[in-house]
């Protein structure tokens, strides 16, 4: 590990610090940048995000993909969480936090949007972070990769349906234009790249080349997230922070409950890493474009996906670190499997 790395998150505090101050003196450039988007995903971010995961999947064999299914285990888990658990845990955690505790000290008209914001919030899983997140764990790329695809497939059919459940609205307006092309810009083509890339170039020597420029872009999306909300979070970080209780408590439960039932069913420690990510991130671009579909820019379900995009480097870098520091608790599990750590490239 470099130096760079190592203090990464004294980095992550930098530029929150940077992000929010920029945000709060150059609030105009900040908007500018966050209205040069496209069906609400932010171009700017996406060119980042682009730079971030496409040294991962230089390390994806489209050969090797056929062995994922050796780990079911973690599979299984995953969908488990992200599907049976996530969001039914986070309407729990949003009644019990906003409805409930924090309710004399926040917008008595707002908390039924607060609380819906969260529910849209982790009915979507993360799409494209994941893999910064996978590989900063030496995580299975395969794994992570085939992962994500099946969530995408998932959520088509079942983030409607659960969100109206959750809410007990009859119809959800689905924001098809953002998922679709979020699913295009941060899966099919960051993969058809980086495909075309180790055709034709020695790829490990490219990932581990472009692995300095992939952490800058992810400090940069952290200065750029921060920048966009740095008004808001001036304006009333009290009612930010209450917010970020529920959603930091469900991050940490959802993880750590992926983690143990990983090491229970006996699962690889390289599965494990990724699928407790998976299982406790959110794909925030749905969520904050359908959470203002639903009840429009200003309102406070907007406002609590918003919160939901502050909190989700921080927070899974922290998971990250626990999950690379508990590997050695972690394999003394008796129903781990003993083996390699990744799928043997064909």
């Amino acid at each position: 590990m470099s130096t760079f790395e190592r203090y990464l998150s004294l980095w992550v505090a930098l530029c929150i610090v940077v992000g929010i101050a920029l945000g709060h003196l150059m609030p105009g450039v900040f908007q500018a940048v966050g209205e040069a988007e496209v069906a609400k995903v932010n171009l700017p971010v996406a060119v980042l995000i682009w730079l971030m995961i496409i040294p991962m999947l230089l390390k994806i064999d489209f050969a090797a993909l056929g062995q994922v299914g050796r780990h079911w285990r973690g599979i299984g888990v995953t969908l488990f969480i992200n599907w049976a658990v996530k969001p039914f845990s986070m309407a729990l955690l949003g009644w019990l936090f906003i409805g409930w505790l924090f309710r004399p000290y926040l917008p008595e008209t707002q908390i039924d949007s607060y609380i819906a914001g969260l529910i849209i919030l982790a009915a979507a899983p993360c799409t494209a972070m994941v893999f910064v997140w996978s590989n900063l764990t030496r995580g299975e790329p395969h794994f992570t990769l085939s992962q994500v695809a099946l969530n995408d497939a998932i959520m088509v059919v079942a983030f409607a349906p659960i969100v109206g459940l959750l809410l007990g609205l009859s119809a959800i307006t689905v924001p098809w234009d953002t998922l679709i092309l979020s699913v295009v810009l941060y899966i099919v083509l960051p993969v058809i790249v980086a495909q075309v890339l180790r055709c034709m170039t020695h790829a490990e020597r490219l990932a581990a080349r472009l692995q300095p420029v992939s952490l800058v872009a992810l400090l940069a999306t952290l200065v750029l997230l921060f920048g966009f909300q740095g008004e808001q979070i001036i304006a009333q970080p009290a009612v930010i922070a209450l917010l970020a209780v529920p959603i930091l408590i469900q991050v940490y439960f959802n993880s750590g409950l992926a983690y143990l039932l990983n090491r229970i069913s006996g699962e690889e420690h390289c599965v494990a890493g990724p699928s407790a990510l998976i299982g406790a991130s959110n794909f925030f671009e749905l969520a904050v474009a359908a959470a203002i579909s639903l009840f429009g820019f200003t309102s406070g379900a907007a406002l609590a996906t918003v919160v939901g995009v502050l909190v989700e480097v921080p927070v899974m870098l922290s998971v990250v670190w626990i999950v690379n520091r508990s590997k050695g608790w972690y394999e003394r599990g008796a129903a781990v499997r003993p083996g390699t750590s990744a799928i043997r490239k064909a």
